[in-house]
Formats: structure tokens, C-alpha cells, sequence
């Protein structure tokens, strides 16, 4: 790919100094763009032929030593950019990029942001941090941390780094410590999802991009569970039967909520209010929207009739254990804990044993995550 890149300052426009700016002069297939440095020169110190600040020796006045000076520091700015430029033309014919004009020079603007592969997944994580996206900043967290196991240099990988090779080899990485498919895919689901983000933005690296057609197939890395099924009879039981142990009890109420409301998840029933009960021509529903979801677009929110075993449990769940703020469950028992200061809490049930104490005590139990 012929291309030349120079320096060359213009000849049809002054400044009030009577200096003309120097330029970035890049030329592809004939094509030419110019970029500006915010550097100018007065034609009676400029070398056209060398494109550099002429530098002059054994001066005496102190107001001609600082141009002077002035000028040796412009020349030591030239010579960066003319090393950055040539390292970006590099970069792209090694990654085999048919780069145009424009991409040099978002390249060349945009040098602190490229490559830098940890530092943008860095970045994404605290953005989703700051938004409220506390658990996709936690999965993010989890697999950069993974990485940072499987490679020391992560600190110093550019995107281009982050090729088939490279995942090939995290793959194995993580099979060595026993981790099973579904679990390799995990990491996978949100280190893909870092790379695309980044080429959607013009930040990561097309050429080395490891997944997709001919790549790295995390759809495969999916293992079937077994599926394992309550038998009617224990059903039955867990209906009818109550538990002596409170806590025991708690959870078989929570378990059978779950059941009816045709297996809301923890979260989803943590976060139910009373204000998601809505009335309507033929009785009342619980109407939300599913907390890992719920900020995509066009999600559309579930509604479940509230039948009588339903209702009999959200009044024997609230009595035996009080409710605070607008929630409709026991389940978050302390008043006024938000964002993510409620989602990193773990939860009992209140009892008379308990009332007094922490609700959002570290415990084995379930946590809450978004």
C-alpha cells in the first residue's frame, strides 16, 4: 500500500506573527489528508527540505536563546508525531487493514485511547458501575480478574493481542482449572461482548477479532444440565406441610411463591412492591419487569394473576416477618438500602429471635444480584 507521510507548513495563510502553520500530510493511492499539530513556523527558521525547525547556534541575546529553545522543543514534537504516525501505518498493515485516510487519522487523534485493551475493559466496567448496571459490572469484574490470572502481561496487551490464539489459549486455561462449559462460557460471553463494544467504537482491533465466522464458537462451549424434576408426592408434601424451624419455613413460602408465580426468580421477588399490584376487570396481578432485563429496550413487562394460594402467601409471609419500605415480601428486611449497597446484601428472615439485629448480615444465604 503506497503512502507517505510528511510535514510540510502551508504557504497561503498567516497567522498575525506572520508564522504558517505545520501540517500532518499523510498520502494514500494518490489521496492526501492534512492534519493539523498546533505547530507554526516563520518561514526564515523552517526547512522546507528537512520539514523541521531550523535550530541556530551561538546566540547571545536571551530573547533569541528562548526562540531558540522554543524551536528545539518543536522539533522534539515533530519527531513523536512522525514516529506515532509511522507505528499506527505499522500497526495497521501487521493486523492487514486496508486503512483509509480517516482511520488514520481517528488513529493518530485518538492515540491514547487505541490498543489499550485492559484499560478500555477497565473503563467499561466502572461505566456500567456508575449507571446502576451493578451486576453486568460484576460479571465484567469477575472475567477481567479471570485474565488477570490466565495472563500477567494484561496490563500491556493491546487489542490486536486479543486474538484466536489468545482465547484458544484462556480456554484451556480455564479447563486446566476445572471449570466446566457452561462456565468457560460465561467468561467468554462477556469477553466477547468487551470486543465488540470496542470495534463498534473504533477502539479494538477487526482483523484479530477471535469470535464470529472461523473463530472461537462460544455457542459450543453450552453443556446440557440434567434436568431434575420434584415428584408430585414431594410437591404435595411441601404444600400441606409446615416446617417447625422458622427459617425453614421462610423458604418453603418463598418456594411456593416461586412455584405459582410460574418461577419468578429471588431478585424478581425481592424487588416486588405493592405498587406492581394492579387491579384490573378480572381480578389483581402482580405486573414487572425481570431485573436483568428490565433497561433493555422493548421489554415488556409479566403479568400473573393473583390467585388465593398466591394471596395466602404474600399475607402469611407478611405477618410472620415484617415488611419495610414499599416491598411486597420479607425478603429485604432493612429500610432505605439502594442500588448497589442492596443488591452486594444477603438476607434473613425476621423473627422474634432476630428482629433486633442486622438484616443485611454477611451469611451463607442467597445474595441479591442484578
Amino acid at each position: 500500500m503506497a503512502h507517505s507521510i510528511r510535514f510540510p507548513r502551508r504557504h497561503d495563510k498567516a497567522d498575525r506573527n506572520g508564522r504558517y502553520a505545520v501540517r500532518l500530510c499523510i498520502t494514500k493511492n494518490k489521496r492526501r489528508k492534512y492534519i493539523a499539530l498546533d505547530l507554526y513556523a516563520d518561514p526564515a527558521y523552517w526547512d522546507e527540505a528537512g520539514e523541521q525547525f531550523i535550530i541556530l547556534r551561538n546566540l547571545k541575546g536571551a530573547e533569541q536563546k528562548a526562540e531558540n529553545k522554543q524551536r528545539e522543543a518543536d522539533n522534539a514534537l515533530l519527531a513523536k508525531y512522525k514516529v506515532r504516525a509511522r507505528e499506527i501505518v505499522e500497526r495497521f498493515e501487521i493486523e492487514g487493514i486496508d486503512w483509509t485516510l480517516n482511520q488514520f487519522e481517528d488513529a493518530f487523534l485518538n492515540t491514547s485511547k487505541q490498543g489499550k485493551f485492559n484499560a478500555y475493559f477497565t473503563d467499561r466496567i466502572a461505566e456500567l458501575h456508575a449507571t446502576g448496571h451493578i451486576g453486568n459490572s460484576q460479571t465484567y469484574k469477575q472475567t477481567q480478574d479471570m485474565l488477570r490470572s490466565y495472563d500477567r502481561k494484561l496490563d500491556q496487551r493491546l487489542f490486536s493481542d486479543i486474538d484466536l490464539r489468545y482465547v484458544r489459549g484462556f480456554d484451556m486455561f480455564l479447563q486446566k482449572r476445572g471449570c466446566c462449559g457452561n462456565t468457560r462460557k460465561f467468561y467468554f460471553k462477556a469477553l466477547r461482548a468487551i470486543l465488540n463494544r470496542a470495534n463498534a467504537e473504533g477502539v479494538g482491533s477487526v482483523a484479530t477479532y477471535p469470535f464470529g465466522r472461523g473463530g472461537f464458537e462460544v455457542s459450543k462451549l453450552e453443556e446440557a444440565t440434567a434436568k431434575r424434576y420434584l415428584p408430585a408426592a414431594e410437591l404435595s408434601k411441601l404444600k400441606s406441610t409446615s416446617a417447625s424451624n422458622p427459617q425453614c419455613e421462610y423458604a418453603r413460602k418463598l418456594f411456593l411463591f416461586s412455584y405459582y408465580c410460574y418461577g419468578i426468580s429471588f431478585i424478581d421477588m425481592a424487588m416486588l412492591t405493592t405498587a406492581q399490584i394492579k387491579q384490573m376487570e378480572d381480578g389483581d396481578y402482580i405486573v414487572y419487569k425481570r431485573q436483568k432485563i428490565k433497561r433493555q429496550k422493548g421489554v415488556k413487562p409479566i403479568s400473573i394473576k393473583i390467585t388465593p394460594a398466591i394471596r395466602q402467601l404474600i399475607g402469611s409471609l407478611q405477618a410472620a416477618s415484617p415488611t419495610v419500605d414499599d416491598f411486597l415480601l420479607p425478603i429485604v428486611t432493612r429500610s432505605g438500602y439502594t442500588g448497589e449497597r442492596l443488591s452486594t446484601c444477603t438476607f434473613e428472615p425476621v423473627t422474634a429471635s432476630t428482629r433486633n439485629t442486622c438484616a443485611c448480615s454477611p451469611r451463607n444465604s442467597e445474595s441479591i444480584s442484578t
